[in-house]
């Protein structure tokens, strides 16, 4: 897995100093929390994830939920402290990991922290992930009665040799299950999928893309695989066990999703997420708009008052410092004028809403749209929205805009 950056120091009273709550003056604000625990490591992830049920240190899955809730008041008491406006929280999501290996118990316990010390707004978005495999119909009544509204399940394919070789636990039935499971509780349901993965060809692909839409669910988020070094698939890939993945494979997958989730009613709101209409991830949406958020958990990320910070990486260490009081952050930035409009464009170039730039790249934006790569009527407004054909090549229109 990727080592964290190494950042400035983090003062001894925690990352933010005082006075930085002009920062974050018209921002919303979320809350992530990191549960690092998963049943089998899936050979392609570079995730900060452990596969062992007791990590010991106060790192175990059976101490994890008390361990956030002190990450949790920390991290209220770092706000209080730095003088930044009390805002009740728009959005939370679990991520992982695998959050529901935890107790239904203890998940709501997490919840019920964040809700303690800064409260939920109305109609606050609360997510978990999940594997098809890890709930069940009582578990997932447990989280919708906890004040939970949304999962976003794990299925990466309908095709038993593509999770085979992605090495996913569950079996394609198991989808449908989890998926009816969590509507008849009343939660919204997202799905994960996974494309280029080696061996997966287009009719493969396909067969997962139909198998999506049949469920009926209310946003679909698709991923082109990355072989990352360090993984057993990147070391299966270099030992020639099997190919790595190709570009332009992907990029024909993901024309084949888009025009498939389109035609379902699933409009993209960015680049790799698809959505009917009301129904986008607002908890992501806030990473893309810059809004502030604070991660709890292990090697979890924060952005809060113009600051970005991390925290220790593995669960002991993260654990033993909210034991001795101490911050948990491990380092963090913050990021010059320049490196701020690079980011806000980075990130918004992805949204179909587009992202606005200044008169001065009118001669770019005019060179894009007659590329194929903007849309122009968006373009005579100087608001930048990608084409099908601009989203296979987001990263070029970055540069172009922020050269």
């Amino acid at each position: 897995m990727p080592e964290l950056p190494a950042g400035l120091a983090v003062p001894d009273g925690g990352p933010l100093e005082p006075g930085r709550g002009a920062e974050s003056a018209g921002r919303t604000f979320s809350v992530y929390l990191h549960v690092p625990f998963c049943r089998v490591r899936c050979g392609y992830c570079d995730f900060n994830t452990y596969t062992a049920a007791e990590l010991g240190g106060g790192a175990s899955q059976s101490d994890f939920a008390a361990t956030a809730v002190a990450g949790v008041a920390l991290a209220a008491a770092e706000l209080a402290r730095a003088g930044l406006p009390s805002r009740a929280v728009e959005t939370v999501f679990f991520g992982g990991g695998t959050p529901t290996l935890l107790q239904p118990s203890d998940l709501a316990r997490m919840l019920d922290a964040v809700r303690q010390e800064w409260g939920l707004a109305p109609g606050a978005e609360v997510t978990t992930e999940a594997n098809p495999d890890s709930v069940d119909a009582a578990s997932l009544a447990a989280l919708a009665a906890a004040g939970f509204t949304r999962i976003s399940i794990g299925m990466q394919s309908a095709v038993p040799h593509v999770l085979a070789t992605l090495e996913r636990t569950h079996t394609p039935e198991n989808v449908p299950r989890a998926v009816a499971a969590a509507r008849a509780v009343g939660l919204e349901v997202s799905v994960d999928l996974i494309y280029g993965t080696p061996g997966e060809d287009v009719a493969d692909w396909r067969r997962s893309v139909d198998a999506a839409i049949a469920l009926e669910p209310d946003h679909i988020s698709a991923y082109a695989l990355g072989i990352e070094e360090g993984t057993r698939m990147g070391a299966r890939v270099r030992r020639g066990e099997i190919a790595p993945t190709d570009p332009d494979d992907q990029a024909e997958k993901y024309l084949i999703a888009d025009e498939a989730f389109a035609a379902a009613g699933h409009r993209w709101y960015e680049i790799s997420n698809w959505a009917r209409a009301g129904h986008e991830c607002r908890h992501n949406l806030a990473y893309w708009r810059n809004e502030d958020w604070w991660g709890i958990g292990p090697g979890a990320h924060s952005h809060v008052g113009g600051v970005r910070f991390w925290n220790v990486k593995h669960p002991r260490a993260y654990a033993a410092r909210l034991a001795a009081g101490l911050s948990p952050a491990a380092g963090r930035e913050i990021l010059s004028p320049g490196e701020r409009e690079f980011e806000r464009v980075m990130l918004g170039v992805r949204l179909a809403e587009g992202v606005a730039v200044d008169g001065g790249r009118a001669g770019v934006v005019a060179d894009l749209v007659a590329a194929g790569l903007a849309d122009p009527g968006a373009a005579v407004g100087g608001v930048v929205v990608l084409t099908r054909r601009g989203r296979l090549l987001a990263d070029a229109v970055t540069r172009a805009l922020t050269d």
